[in-house]
């Protein structure tokens, strides 16, 4: 038990028929950082930072995520694949069992909440069996001050309990590790799996659904940022597509980098209090903010250190998902309350591995529609010798996993709120140029900045269609000039020197988009299905 621990670091969790005392409550990052390195659950980077290793799971394990079916949920959730059911009487026999479990351990608890605005604020508390999944729970909810705690009220409750495991045949699961939600119960019920990860993603799916159903107000995988004007612009985009890097600038303040909300009240607010940054490949010289976070209270997961603390950002011999928690304070120019206005823009990423789609193109509200549902990015097949075939990956509203409802629900509210705040809408191609993985090139970050700011600047042409072309095969706008860019790098055909070979790429990109969005053709208007890619081949 922690030595420090006193009768204002322990809270009672009878209720939830935990019975013992050995409750560490509210402890500071300081006091977790030193109780993990005491025993032994983590190691201290050179930078001041934690290292903790997440174990069996190094992300999460979207097949064995679970929404208990119930008078709630039954006719409003979008069953299927992504979301999938469990019944509330296994849940609840579950729910006892984990707690059973937690009855003898030391356990980590903390009050918290999600949302910066306070009309949609959603007070949470979460119970951990380790103390690194309570300093990430520190990291990444808002943080009460103490008078707010002192009339603290939870809401939601997240039950983390990374070392029970499931017994698949009895407890309902598909396998020993779980993330269940259970809107009549408000909880979030986690275990089998140390992976962070989950904990906020919890939270988010609930958020997803009780936000658009409870309160007409669209909730979004994004990350956002504002500038000196208070012009708002917000970045969608899947992980590894860039939203963490390229929305945090030194002459904007940062909103948030993954999850918000945007209300009827012309604001987008972010649901959460910190970071959660993929850290493969990072550098000081290519992302000095994020690089600068780590440092004592940041969580380093899955990496590598050498034997003076050093981290190998390049080494994934553990996983290539290697992550970073940190509270947003941490990075310097933040927006504070995390709030904005309306966006003027809005920008979806895409890490295209094809390498067919422009580096930047300007979408009509249709294009915008068919491409939030879409959720395009591309993963790369792997590293072994002659597989460099990409693999198109869809992910509706670039957050499916996390969305209960039906994706053109989502896409609806986008649109309304997008044509009512005539905002501009933009695809970003962060992946390949010049050919697709294997041949070409990942496009130079630099470009991808130097065209963000010039739309931000309004040095792009917004409706001026004489400085675009249209794209032959996607019909999207690209620029044919921008500030910072080489001009043959704005054109993606230019950049392969292999017209027919580009052309056939860029079918066959065509034809995925075509063949994932028929699952959601019966549900979305024409006008939505007209923003797709053209249908004549080369």
């Amino acid at each position: 038990m922690n030595n420090s621990k006193n009768s204002q670091n322990t809270i009672s969790l009878k209720s939830y028929g935990i019975t013992h005392d050995n409750i560490n409550y509210q402890l500071t990052p300081d006091q977790l950082h030193s109780i993990i390195l005491d025993k032994g659950m983590g190691k201290e980077a050179s930078s001041g930072s934690l290292a903790v290793n997440t174990g069996e799971f190094t992300g999460r394990s979207p097949k064995d995520r679970f929404i208990v079916k119930d008078d709630i949920t039954k006719d409003e959730v979008w069953w299927g694949d992504v979301n999938i059911p469990f019944d509330p009487s296994k849940f609840d026999a579950l729910y006892n069992k984990v707690i059973a479990y937690l009855n003898e351990k030391e356990l980590y608890v903390r009050d918290c909440y999600a949302c910066a605005d306070p009309n949609y604020r959603m007070n949470l508390r979460v119970i951990n069996e380790y103390p690194w999944s309570n300093m990430f729970a520190y990291n990444m909810f808002l943080r009460p001050t103490k008078e707010e705690l002192s009339s603290f009220s939870p809401e939601w409750t997240v039950v983390n309990a990374p070392g029970f495991m499931a017994v698949a045949e009895e407890d309902g699961t598909r396998q020993h590790n779980f993330a269940i939600i259970n809107f009549s119960k408000k909880v979030a019920l986690i275990g089998g799996t140390g992976y962070t990860g989950e904990i906020k993603k919890g939270i988010f799916s609930a958020l997803n659904f009780i936000l658009p159903v409870q309160k007409n107000t669209l909730p979004m995988h994004c990350s956002a940022n504002i500038g000196e004007d208070g012009d708002t612009a917000i970045f969608f985009g899947l992980s590894g597509t860039g939203k963490t890097t390229l929305s945090t600038d030194v002459n904007r303040k940062l909103i948030g980098d993954d999850e918000h909300g945007w209300n009827n009240e012309n604001a987008v607010f972010n649901f959460e209090g910190g970071c959660y940054a993929k850290v493969i490949n990072l550098s000081s010289e290519q992302e000095p903010e994020i690089f600068g976070a780590i440092k004592k209270g940041a969580i380093l997961e899955n990496v590598v250190l050498d034997d003076k603390g050093v981290v190998d950002f390049a080494n994934t011999s553990i996983t290539q998902n290697t992550r970073v928690s940190y509270p947003i304070y941490h990075i310097e120019n933040i927006r504070q309350p995390s709030m904005g206005s309306n966006p003027k823009n809005i920008f979806f990423l895409t890490a295209d591995a094809f390498g067919v789609l422009p580096p930047i193109s300007k979408l009509t509200p249709s294009q915008a529609a068919y491409h939030f549902i879409s959720g395009y990015t591309a993963k790369v097949a792997g590293t072994e010798a002659g597989v460099k075939e990409p693999i198109p990956s869809f992910s509706a509203c670039f957050g499916a996993p996390f969305m209960p409802l039906h994706p053109t629900k989502y896409a609806e509210m986008l649109s309304k709120k997008m044509k009512d705040a005539g905002v501009n809408v933009w695809l970003v191609n962060t992946g390949w140029t010049g050919g697709p993985y294997g041949v070409g090139t990942r496009m130079k970050l630099k470009y991808t900045r130097a065209m963000i700011n010039a739309v931000l600047n309004g040095d792009l042409g917004l409706y001026n269609y004489e400085d675009y072309h249209i794209h032959s095969v996607f019909g999207v706008a690209q620029p044919r000039v921008c500030p910072g860019v080489p001009t043959d790098v704005l054109s993606p055909r230019t950049t392969w020197n292999d017209d027919k070979a580009y052309y056939t790429t860029a079918f066959k990109l065509a034809n995925a988009f075509r063949e994932n969005f028929k699952q959601f053709e019966s549900y979305a208007s024409e006008e939505i299905r007209r923003g797709g890619p053209q249908r004549y081949a080369f």
